[in-house]
């Protein structure tokens, strides 16, 4: 186990152990059968569970241009990831949706982040991972960030 640096705070550990979880999660997900998504791709996934965005809702969801959002969803659609189809109510409009390909995704991130909790449950007991999941979750209540997560709006680092 790596020792605590006393200068780190936990804003920072955070932040460090957040992108390295990251790296190992996208690495999994690629060997599961899905090699050409990107850590960013998640991002746009988010807005997709639960929606079907337009480009331009979804560039205003992301907080990026309009040209940002449609590059992001064209590689998706490339991919087999997202689908476009004309809006029942006005045919003008283009709306984007998971494909089967994207739901498989969706199921496979949840499921290797679920594996990864469960082989941190194993080097540390229920109260400590309980404890962290408070801090982590009180520390995200302080800076503003909670609304997002509940939302499935959480923006892209800028």
């Amino acid at each position: 186990m790596a020792e605590q640096d006393p200068q780190l705070d936990l804003a920072t550990l955070a932040f460090i152990a957040g992108s390295a979880v990251n790296e190992v999660l996208l690495r999994r997900i690629r060997d599961a059968g899905h090699p050409g998504l990107r850590i960013s791709h998640g991002y746009v996934f988010q807005r997709l569970i639960d929606g079907q965005p337009t480009v331009g809702e979804l560039a205003a969801s992301l907080g990026v241009t309009q040209q940002a959002a449609s590059k992001a969803a064209r590689e998706l659609e490339d991919l087999g990831y997202v689908d476009r189809y004309a809006d029942a109510a006005d045919g003008r409009v283009t709306r984007l949706v998971l494909t089967a390909k994207g739901t498989d995704a969706v199921a496979v991130a949840r499921r290797v982040r679920d594996e990864l909790q469960g082989e941190l449950a194993k080097t540390i007991n229920a109260r400590d991972l309980a404890a962290a999941r408070r801090a982590l979750t009180a520390l995200l209540d302080l800076v503003g960030g909670a609304e997002s997560v509940r939302t499935r709006s959480v923006r892209p680092a800028s």
